[in-house]
């Protein structure tokens, strides 16, 4: 635990709480064992930590910004993606402790386990050092300008931004289509294509079908005429 309280900088005063981040519910299920918990209950809290937090940079970084946009930004800071990229930078994978299972079936790696045990150290390191040392974490390894940069980028709709575009003209028909899938069930990437009047005009691929859809439609952008 040590190695990830150096990764974390931040060391627990109550080991207890960190070791509850990492248990899974698989685990506790199959270890009846008196006071040992899962992360659920906090998961639960440290979606709300998590959430306070990111509101308050929000705010006072962007003055200027509506609500609305304050809400989008704010949706894409604290998704299951975000959250799991957070996770891998940490390793927090190998710390986790898996029923049977789930460490058969790849849990370690999948996305949901690990964006729900990112939200769990959070709340972990709210009970143990209070509000100051969770927001010192979360500004650390989320809040950060290069993860701003990543936001303002996913949150852009391209697909809407191709419609506009061929709509100029009358009579355009855009089609997307699945052309592949690769991977384990739990970390699959998708592969699709953009047709414009039956013509492929862009591909991408990701982590679901409709991130690949939104790839082939930023492939797309890059290369069609305004």
């Amino acid at each position: 635990m040590q190695e990830l309280e150096k990764k974390l900088n931040y060391t627990f005063q109550n080991h207890a709480l960190l070791e509850e981040a990492l248990c899974h519910s698989s685990y506790a299920n199959e270890h009846r064992v008196e006071h040992l918990s899962s992360n659920e209950r906090l998961e639960f809290l440290g979606d709300s930590v998590l959430g306070f937090v990111t509101a308050e940079f929000l705010f006072a970084h962007h003055p200027d910004l509506p609500e609305g946009d304050l809400t989008r930004i704010r949706a894409a800071l604290v998704c299951e993606q975000s959250l799991y990229e957070v996770a891998k930078k940490l390793n927090l994978g190998a710390y986790l402790r898996l029923g049977r299972g789930e460490e058969s079936g790849g849990g370690r790696t999948r996305t949901s386990i690990l964006a729900d045990a990112t939200e769990a150290v959070f709340a972990a390191v709210y009970l143990d050092g209070g509000i100051a040392a969770a927001s010192a974490l979360i500004h650390r390894v989320l809040l950060d300008a290069e993860r701003e940069e990543v936001v303002e980028e996913r949150r852009r709709d391209y697909k809407t931004a191709l419609q506009e575009l061929v709509q100029r003209q009358a009579d355009q028909v855009l089609i997307y289509r699945m052309v592949g899938e690769r991977g384990p069930d739990h970390a699959k990437t998708f592969a699709a294509e953009v047709l414009l009047n039956g013509a492929p005009i862009g591909s991408g691929s990701g982590h679901s079908k409709k991130e690949a859809e939104q790839a082939a439609a930023r492939s797309a952008l890059e290369h069609l005429p305004e």
